[in-house]
């Protein structure tokens, strides 16, 4: 909204500095700036107003050390991160981007589920006090399993469609000669979706085609796009008309994963935030990149026009997590609940798909892979043991990975930062692959 107010400014008044707000970079650090206040300061009134109503957190007794210190913690903290996301992206970020749209869209559709998630528990809880009963904390609680699975579907089928069919999502290929585009979408799907433009770089005028294809980057190899068309090519000819039917269930499957990821590490104070930063900032660092054409062009990487604005969305989403660790960090204030963790999941796993890096996403997503797959095998070897010795077994002291390590006598304050430690090598290792090929 102040984008398009001293836009207006500039153009009508030639007002002295409006014109700041045409620099993607000064927006994305205003973004940063204001989540990190809208955190911070909003942050305590929103734990106050928490405890008042008795949204506290229910513990199961799992024998973990400090786990009764955390009973009537309030919870639902992550309203305070998604407000810091959202309040400064409608203020600074150009709203007529579709990325933009589509982040938005993401933060509220998975924010409404979390939230559903922890209300029902919350009335679960207070229902059994009201009747005197003691509380016993079940997944059965909280929404339905089934209706969350189904709520992260419905969100990746709407990502999927809009980047695959939306018109305004396009990448720029270099033109080799006049009539042949660079050979990653050489016979893609280029017909009336392919318009020329003419850049001086370096002095020189090179001709770029942009092309509406699905396409994403693969990590650590030199020709290093990949279209997905060429995954049901091998059917026969005309398969790929059908493309979008595959895109569109890859996108489904890495939103939820990743969302459930995210909602399973956060177990710790300060480690689901923590971890969330990291990889935000990585993604910013790729946005950026990918949305500018000259580093594009340096790094050899693709072009995607309008992803730049996706900057202010990622730093007011770096600067949400930072502010609200303010809190969450040991000894925890507030939880953030499912409101938060679905969402940052969430939040990442679709960054990762528009800037068309979605195969990085076990490498700086490692934290919430082995959280998962954690508890996959936990349950697994569990039943299948089970049912062949007529004893279960497990693999760990107990999952997700991270109660394992305090069921080893970790303090869960080491426990979370040296998994941000571990978050940091692996992004570096991510961004590297931007050279690295």
């Amino acid at each position: 909204m102040l984008y398009y107010l001293f836009t207006w400014l500039s153009k009508e008044f030639d007002l002295s500095g409006a014109n700041l707000f045409s620099y993607i970079s000064f927006r994305a650090a205003m973004a940063v700036v204001l989540s990190l206040l809208i955190a911070t300061i909003y942050g305590k009134r929103m734990i106050n107003f928490l405890k008042r109503k008795q949204i506290g957190e229910s513990v199961r007794d799992l024998g973990l050390a400090g786990q009764n210190e955390k009973k009537g913690t309030p919870t639902m903290g992550g309203i305070i991160i998604l407000l810091s996301i959202l309040i400064p992206t409608l203020l600074f970020a150009d709203l007529d981007k579709v990325y933009v749209r589509l982040m938005l869209l993401c933060t509220v559709w998975l924010g409404i589920i979390g939230f559903l998630d922890d209300y029902f528990k919350i009335k679960a809880r207070k229902k059994a006090q009201a009747s005197g009963e003691k509380y016993q904390k079940k997944d059965s609680d909280g929404l339905a399993g089934v209706s969350k699975i189904i709520g992260q579907i419905g969100l990746g089928i709407i990502i999927g469609a809009t980047l695959y069919f939306n018109d305004s999502v396009v990448m720029e290929r270099e033109i080799i000669n006049d009539s042949t585009v660079a050979p990653i979408v050489a016979g893609a799907n280029t017909n009336s979706d392919t318009n020329v433009i003419t850049r001086k770089i370096d002095g020189v005028d090179r001709k770029f085609a942009r092309v509406h294809t699905p396409i994403t980057t693969i990590p650590f190899v030199k020709n290093h796009e990949f279209n997905y068309a060429q995954l049901i090519s091998w059917i026969g000819p005309g398969a790929e008309a059908y493309t979008w039917i595959v895109y569109i269930i890859i996108v489904t499957f890495i939103i939820t994963a990743v969302s459930n990821g995210a909602n399973l590490t956060d177990g710790l104070d300060g480690l689901a935030g923590g971890v969330s930063a990291i990889i935000g900032a990585a993604l910013g660092i790729f946005v950026y990149v990918s949305g500018n054409y000259v580093f594009a062009d340096y790094l050899n990487v693709m072009y995607i026009p309008n992803l730049g604005e996706l900057s202010i969305f990622v730093g007011a989403f770096v600067g949400g997590c930072i502010g609200f660790l303010w809190y969450n960090a040991y000894p925890a204030q507030v939880f953030m609940g499912d409101t938060g963790s679905l969402a940052l999941g969430g939040i990442i796993a679709s960054l990762a798909i528009i800037v068309r890096k979605e195969l990085l996403i076990p490498i700086f997503c490692g934290i919430f892979l082995v959280e998962n797959l954690s508890v996959v095998l936990q349950v697994s070897y569990f039943k299948y043991t089970k049912k062949k010795y007529g004893e279960g077994r497990r693999i760990f002291l107990m999952s997700p990975l991270h109660h394992h390590y305090q069921k080893k006598g970790f303090h869960e304050s080491k426990i979370a930062v040296r998994f941000w430690i571990i978050t940091i090598l692996l992004v570096i290792a991510s961004i590297l692959t931007l050279k690295i090929r």
